[in-house]
């Protein structure tokens, strides 16, 4: 037992070493010296807790199985990180807007801080991660075994379990220890990255030395090497492309699921910006790592006797060769590899249920009250160490159940098919705003389902849950129900066979529930955070109650994350708003920045459950839901029969056929409008400039043909005139800018004004019938302005009337303090097309030589607009009609 003696003191040494990094890393965050601590670098490393023993110990064992397939595990996290943009860049944003504490907690949030969801992903988390657990106690016990082995000693199952059992309580000590020593409200573990970043060190160095070993110390350099593997069945390129692309598909979304992985990549991220490190430098350090796997694998398959478990290649080689020394390096790169995945992993899974679990069921049984009255801290704190040791000691467990004899890599594979299961939700939380709770809940349930039922309990071992019958006829005989042959699909891998049935029913669901079900206002909010997080802010305001005491919601954060964090918290957010002191109001936008720090220690969900006893409940605000109706066609989205909305559609396409047909008269009448503006202007000036040209030309001209030209020049310049003036008092009008002169007159005296200033009388040919004894009407308005209007209109009336006897009749009707008056002549009707348009600027009625720039109508329309009244076209008179109204007092409008 002298070897497993050496072993025990070798790994509490390193472990003793571990504690002193941790504890100086803890003590340098305390100090304020964290720039070190939370360098790009750190960060790369830390994210190596994705080579647990599986990579160190088991990819050997894979590639002597399946050959080059160990690549893919390797494969799928470096194209994750080379695409970081993508995808990580995303989430790690969300991470920090919205305080995420872990995968559940993302998922809980985006699908309106749902505990439902979160409890849902924590069952699927603890359960999916305990075979990786077990995994590790798996390579840590077969490690010891190997030196017993070589000592001639040996251990039995019994030692074994003996083993794996205080692996299990040092691990679980360890990381209660620096995991749970305080309550952070970004969830970051100073000590930990660093120890896991040291870890990540000592395993890639123990493996590059024992593959440095076997190329240049067994194989005799590179070129024998190279034979050697050319020579061996698993040095071939015989790789099936289906399961290539499923297992790097597998591993992709392992590396983004795990909880773990989402811990480091997501929580324990400090700058986004170290995003870029890694991007590149993780997939190196990958390589680096799966740089002399296949060496290692052939070299064991040659030099050790038939029937050695390849899974522990990289210890019995250098111990076959006398290399004790480094069989124990490598010892401790297998350790490291195992203790760092155990450690994070039971971290972020007692996070997962200290807050979706034991906090929800705390608050229920113990009382809102107690959420501003009881320590918090405490309990969190506590439920996260027994939430460790219950998580660890499930592993192992599972390892006692299991038997600890399946093959490394493929309790590896089991585990990444079970939290792969989040991949679709998470996906589509953060791409897709019509993703919705129901649908999540809904695709994870038969998710989890199959992987459960067609990989998980298999894995047990056969007559632990299914016996061989039943996995060979299905339940009840039903063959097609066969765990590993659903729906009659035989002859897949089991693995491929799983992540097939579970992805596709997944997604499917997923996808259907969510578009059947409408989402909750605090959904909708939650997914435009998500899906625009890049355009959005930081704040989703979800509280709109302002009954709060602000005394409360001090106590209640001092009792999460701590008297000197609340105060400092609470006076910030005061001295935001301009008061003195540590008590700002609570404000909608104060109650979204506490839940957000609380979140950040006792996650979304839980947060969001605390503040709303306090304020009184919490309720998405008007502002909010205007806010979510952004989308087009928002407003039919609460429509329940699909008549109303095809009604509603039909109709508003109609308003848009109306619409494009006025655009398009518009469109027509502007550039009619346009050419004739050009003509009215090039006309005068064409006069002007000839007529001037001749008399500058012709000195002797005689007198009475200068004074010809010269009347024409001047005429022509009052038609100039005249037409800017029309543009310009238009302009004026439209912008407001014009000034009102109020004063008293009689309509039959304005009337009589704007007739006799167009020079109309009986001697013209155009009769003007008026019932002057209704017009007695005294009015209180800007009259010059009111004339400008009769005589527009009057005008027209003139010019357009094609009657053989031209006619006007104006009818003055009032009513209370309304006064009519129509203008109605005998001659042909508008049609109907253009009396949409004859208001606008652009239009003019026909082309006629009355010619005119249609700007008549268009004024006198601002002009109404004014006084207080309207004009507008009168159907059904037996010509052209327009009638005007406007207050006989303007000062009481």
């Amino acid at each position: 037992m002298g070897q497993i003696n050496l072993l025990v003191l070798v790994s509490l040494g390193y472990v003793l070493v571990l504690f002193i990094v941790a504890f100086a890393a803890e003590r340098a965050a305390r100090a304020g010296r964290i720039k070190w601590l939370r360098a790009p670098l750190i960060y790369t490393l830390s994210l190596s807790i994705y080579c647990t023993a599986w990579t160190f110990y088991g990819a050997v064992g894979f590639a002597s199985r399946s050959g080059l397939e160990f690549v893919t595990i390797y494969l799928g996290p470096s194209l994750v990180m080379l695409g970081w943009w993508w995808i990580v860049r995303r989430l790690v944003r969300i991470g920090r807007n919205q305080r995420i504490t872990s995968i559940a907690d993302l998922i809980s949030s985006r699908f309106g801080k749902s505990n439902l969801l979160a409890v849902g992903l924590t069952i699927l988390a603890v359960v999916g991660t305990t075979p990786y657990i077990a995994l590790q106690l798996q390579s840590v016990t077969q490690s010891y075994a190997v030196f017993a082995e070589t000592s001639q000693s040996g251990l039995d199952q019994t030692d074994q379990a003996t083993i794996a059992f205080w692996v299990a309580i040092g691990l679980g000590l360890f990381t209660i220890l620096f995991g749970t020593r305080k309550l952070d409200v970004n969830e970051r573990h100073d000590g930990v990255v660093m120890a896991i970043a040291v870890e990540a060190i000592v395993k890639l160095i123990a493996l590059l030395a024992v593959g440095i070993f076997v190329v240049w110390g067994v194989a005799g350099g590179v070129a024998p090497m190279m034979e050697k593997i050319n020579a061996s069945d698993i040095g071939t390129w015989n790789v099936s492309g289906g399961r290539w692309a499923g297992l790097t598909f597998l591993s992709a979304a392992a590396f983004l699921c795990l909880p773990r992985m989402f811990h480091v990549m997501v929580v324990e991220n400090a700058d986004e910006r170290h995003l870029r490190m890694a991007s590149w430098a993780f997939p190196a350090y990958l390589m680096l790592m799966s740089l002399f796997v296949l060496p290692i694998a052939v070299t064991g398959l040659d030099l050790l006797p038939t029937g050695a478990n390849p899974d522990m290649f990289v210890l019995t080689i250098p111990l076959s060769q006398g290399q004790n020394g480094l069989a124990m390096l490598s010892f401790l790169g297998g350790f490291s590899s195992a203790t760092s995945m155990v450690i994070v992993a039971a971290i972020a899974l007692s996070i997962m249920v200290s807050n979706h679990i034991v906090m929800p069921l705390w608050l229920h049984y113990s009382g809102s009250g107690l959420s501003v009255s009881g320590d918090v801290r405490y309990v969190v704190l506590l439920a996260r160490r027994v939430s460790i040791g219950a998580v660890v000691m499930l592993a192992y467990f599972y390892f006692r159940l299991s038997g600890g004899g399946a093959a490394l890599a493929a309790i590896g594979l089991v585990s990444f098919a079970g939290v792969a299961q989040v991949l679709p939700v998470m996906l589509g939380g953060i791409f897709w705003r019509g993703a919705t709770r129901i649908g999540a809940l809904g695709g994870l349930t038969v998710g989890f389902l199959i992987w459960g039922y067609s990989l998980f309990l298999p894995s047990l071992g056969e007559g632990v849950v299914y016996s061989q019958s039943f996995m060979e006829h299905g339940p009840f005989g039903l063959s097609w129900l066969a765990p590993q042959a659903l729906f009659a699909i035989k002859g897949l891998d089991p693995i491929l066979h799983c992540l097939l049935w579970s992805m596709l029913l997944n997604t499917t669901v997923f996808c259907l529930l969510s578009l059947v079900s409408f989402p909750q206002p605090l959904e909708r909010l939650q997914g435009a955070q998500f899906v625009n997080v890049f355009e959005h802010g930081s704040s989703t305001r979800s509280w709109s109650s302002n009954v709060a005491q602000s005394e409360d919601l001090m106590v209640m954060a001092q009792r999460i994350i701590g008297a000197r964090e609340a105060q400092s918290l609470f006076r910030r957010e005061a001295e935001k708003q301009g008061i003195s002191g540590l008590v700002p109001e609570p404000t909608p936008e104060f109650l979204d920045v506490l839940e957000r720090e609380l979140a950040g220690s006792v996650g979304a969900a839980t947060a969001h459950a605390m503040v709303a006893p306090i304020v009184g409940g919490a309720a998405v605000s008007v502002d909010d839901l205007l806010a979510v109706a952004d989308e087009r066609a928002q407003l039919m989205v609460y429509s329940n029969k699909l008549e109303t909305q095809s009604e509603e559609l039909q109709r508003t396409a109609k308003q848009l056929r109306r619409a494009n047909e006025k655009l398009t008269q518009l469109s027509v009448q502007k550039d009619g409008f346009l050419s004739q503006i050009s003509h009215e202007l090039r006309t005068p000036m064409t006069s002007i400039r000839s007529f001037s040209e001749i008399l500058r030309d012709s000195a002797d001209m005689p007198p009475a043909d200068k004074a010809r030209f010269a009347g024409i020049i001047h005429s022509e310049t009052l038609r100039l005139t005249r037409l800017l003036d029309d543009l310009l008092d238009l302009s004026v009008l439209e912008a407001g800018r014009v000034s009102l002169n109020v004063s008293q007159k009689s309509l039959r005296e304005i009337l009589d004004t704007s007739i006799i200033g167009m020079g109309l009388g009986a001697e013209t040919g155009f009769e003007i019938q008026r019932q002057r004894s209704r017009e007695d009407i005294l009015l209180r308005t800007d009259v010059d302005r009111l004339a400008q209007v009769f005589i527009n209109v009057i005008s027209n009336a003139r010019k357009y009337c094609d009657a053989a006897a031209p006619c006007l009749k104006i009818h003055v009707f009032q009513s209370n303090e309304q006064v009519t008056v129509d203008f109605i002549d005998n001659g042909s009707v508008i049609d109907a097309g253009m009396r949409d348009v004859i208001f606008e600027k652009f239009s003019r009625v026909g082309e006629n030589e009355a010619g005119g720039a249609g700007l008549g109508l268009s004024i006198c329309r601002e002009i109404m607009i004014r006084l207080g009244g309207e004009i507008f076209y009168l159907p059904g008179q037996g010509g052209s009609a327009f009638r005007v109204q406007f207050p006989r007092d303007m000062a009481q409008e």
